[in-house]
């Protein structure tokens, strides 16, 4: 129980706070419900996972410290810009790198998206998930002055933005910011080109530094999340337990339901016949107490014979007044 709640609240992902994994739950529980293999224990079990996870990210805040380098510049790019919908980015390079925050930005509405590699072909494959366009690495200089953001991440071993192509294009978009941002190693963008006006350059080293706080705090929100499945696992083990009594309590009403419907109707019968109402009733009383205990009072004699001493207590505890002084 204490495992799936943190699983369910991210405690457990190889990166922490991420939610991914509840998706995966959701989807397990959704099949085996389908397939008729939930049960009413194991219904409330991912039930109670699910809010907890929940719980656990709005009062945490678990998730919101982004601890991916793709994810992290798309945060970055959003704090400076705000909605990202209307802002046109250049990716250069078609790596990995360059994949996730493409995908990134297309699940963020981003429309204007375009593709700057050497290898043509290699760069449609990969514009062809996002419906970006394309252009090869030397005509760069000439789209430069449309990227709100460039994130840029080759294999270059020389830089490949320089800060006289920077220049014209901050003279073209009349000095409107450029977000830039070097993923590479060694760096594709000179670092003179940070010191230019209206222009945010990170690098890596600076995105590294805010994953690592982000980790740190996720961290906390990993212990203090802890509390929180306890109150989870504490909660469902009472409704379980409460669970399990409630099967017992159903056998004793079931076997006091039998007696009583069939003394009831005799007695009804007797009185109907002639007999004295008050009689049929005392007879009723004494019969159906007799029968209702009889179990039980057999169960009791062969505890004392057998010296189960502890059956003898939970009877003792069951049956003991509570206002006993």
């Amino acid at each position: 129980m204490r495992h799936i709640f943190r699983v369910a609240g991210g405690l457990e992902s190889l990166v922490l706070g991420e939610s991914q994994i509840v998706g995966q739950l959701k989807e397990s529980w959704q099949m085996a419900n389908q397939a008729g293999g939930v049960g009413k224990v194991l219904d409330r079990l991912f039930q109670c996972a699910f809010a907890t996870g929940k719980l656990i990210r709005s009062k945490t805040g678990i998730g919101g410290h982004p601890v991916s380098v793709a994810y992290t510049t798309i945060m970055l790019a959003k704090q400076i810009f705000g909605d990202l919908n209307s802002k046109t980015v250049i990716l250069v390079g078609a790596g990995e790198m360059i994949e996730l925050c493409g995908r990134h930005l297309h699940d963020r509405g981003v429309s204007s998206l375009i593709i700057a590699n050497r290898s043509v072909d290699h760069a449609k494959e990969l514009a062809a998930q996002f419906g970006a366009h394309v252009v090869s690495l030397s005509d760069l200089p000439a789209v430069l002055y449309k990227a709100d953001i460039l994130i840029s991440s080759t294999a270059s071993q020389e830089p490949v933005i320089q800060p006289e192509s920077v220049k014209i294009a901050l003279r073209q978009r009349r000095n409107q910011p450029m977000f830039l941002v070097d993923i590479a190693v060694p760096r594709d963008i000179h670092p003179e080109v940070g010191k230019l006006d209206n222009v945010y350059l990170y690098t890596i080293d600076d995105l590294r530094k805010v994953v690592d706080e982000n980790l740190s705090k996720r961290s906390e929100a990993a212990k203090a999340a802890s509390g929180d499945v306890d109150e989870s696992v504490q909660e469902f083990m009472r409704w379980l337990n409460s669970a399990r009594a409630a099967v017992y309590l159903q056998k004793m009403h079931k076997h006091a339901r039998m007696h009583s419907e069939e003394l009831v109707a005799k007695a009804l019968r007797k009185i109907k016949a002639g007999k004295d109402p008050e009689q049929a009733i005392n007879q009723l009383a004494n019969t159906l107490t007799k029968r209702i205990l009889h179990l039980p009072s057999t169960r009791l004699r062969q505890a004392a014979e057998a010296q189960d001493d502890e059956l003898l207590r939970v009877a003792n505890r069951l049956f003991e007044p509570e206002d006993k002084p």
